[in-house]
């Protein structure tokens, strides 16, 4: 199974992205590719230390003159900066991320963070996108150094990092499709569409939870799995954790307005009642947010986030409809909310990804006719803005 891949994806170039696999392939184009193929001289004072920790590592049937002669340039170079959790320095945490073994390691890799890559980054927003695979990263190497204490031997590339950006993915994107590759050659060569999460979770369990309890413990094959499993359970935790904050904090165009102000619920659902809708929204965002959800019923809560939606708040929208979810999560406005946050999302916020799990969550509640076709249009729309539209957007 290989992706090729997803939809639906952002319009916006992801410029972090691309500029972290223009980074590796350059990382890859000057220093592997060079020292790869040149054999280590015996004058080199890293040889003697590699050469120790590979016979430890190695069988004994291995002769030392195999090991000498197997040993190039690169070896030493990635000994001397990749990962190693005996020798931990933090200048190796960030290197190791960029150091490759070969070209079908970098281009697996590349491959991963081009398809999934751009969703989570326009998701993120730039910056926040590099902190969390920078820092995603560390955390895959640091659980492969928990897994592996004291070992000698050097963990590089990029694949911790990038577990990362797939566990937020995961979290994120789960009604997203993915194109992907059946290939049993001669007998099976065809593409089909695989909901992201099934994909997602094959690459954890099959790929690397399996093979690292079959191997009885990390590193197995030469392939870090606890560092791939590390990466992606820290991404699915900043994802699920940003889901919380969005949710219980006060949107950042009500923040200054509700500092200090303090309204009782009843005070709140007046003045909805009433049409004094800016103080009915000022009301609901100074209350705590699991108070807020009690306060309005589910077709206040609704006529709320249709009053934000339509006068510039799209944000503060989105936060009522997803508590409104949150708080009756299959009641009968359930489909209703999950429109209207899907329709902020794509017309207001320039998210069409993270709309389409709604429109799809929509469909999924059982809506009426009304509310059904609302999200099939706004899927429709999503469509129409791809490159490469899946059949579920037709």
């Amino acid at each position: 199974m290989l992706p090729l891949s997803d939809a639906p994806n952002p319009s916006r170039t992801p410029i972090v992205t691309y500029l972290l696999i223009a980074a590796n392939v350059l990382v890859f184009l000057l220093f592997t590719l060079p020292q790869s193929g040149v054999a280590a001289t015996q004058g080199d004072p890293r040889l003697e230390t590699y050469v120790e920790v590979l016979r430890e590592s190695l069988p004994s049937t291995v002769s030392m003159r195999e090991i000498l002669g197997s040993v190039s340039l690169y070896d030493l170079f990635t000994f001397e900066h990749g990962y190693k959790p005996g020798a931990p320095q933090v200048t190796d945490l960030f290197a190791a991320m960029f150091l490759h073994g070969g070209f079908m390691h970098l281009f697996g890799n590349m491959l991963f963070l081009w398809i999934y890559g751009d969703n989570v980054e326009h998701r993120l927003g730039r910056f926040w996108y590099l902190i969390a695979y920078l820092a995603t990263g560390i955390a895959a190497t640091l659980f492969f150094a928990v897994l592996s204490p004291g070992s000698m031997i050097p963990m590089v590339g990029a694949s911790g990092a990038i577990s990362g950006v797939l566990g937020f993915y995961f979290w994120w994107f789960p009604k997203n499709v993915v194109r992907v590759l059946l290939l049993f050659f001669p007998f099976l060569v065809r593409v089909i569409e695989v909901p992201a999460r099934i994909v997602l979770g094959l690459y954890l369990f099959m790929d690397n939870i399996l093979p690292m309890l079959l191997a009885g413990g990390d590193g197995g094959g030469g392939v870090a799995h606890g560092a791939h499993i590390g990466g992606f359970v820290a991404g699915v935790a900043g994802a699920w954790l940003l889901n919380r904050r969005e949710v219980d904090g006060t949107p950042q165009e009500y923040q200054a307005e509700v500092r200090g102000l303090s309204m009782p619920r009843n005070a709140v659902v007046a003045a909805l009642r009433a049409g004094d809708m800016p103080a009915a929204a000022r009301g609901y965002f100074a209350l705590a947010p699991r108070e807020a959800e009690a306060a309005l019923g589910p077709a206040d809560s609704l006529t709320l986030g249709s009053w934000l939606a339509a006068n510039g708040h799209a944000q503060a929208a989105v936060t009522v409809y997803q508590r409104l979810v949150r708080h009756d999560p299959t009641g009968p406005a359930a489909a209703e909310a999950h429109v209207g946050a899907g329709s902020a999302l794509l017309e207001h916020l320039g998210q069409p990804a993270v709309a389409y799990q709604h429109f799809m969550d929509a469909l999924a509640a059982s809506p009426d006719a009304r509310t059904a076709a609302a999200a099939q249009a706004g899927l429709h729309a999503i469509g129409a803005m791809q490159k490469f539209p899946a059949r579920r957007f037709s």
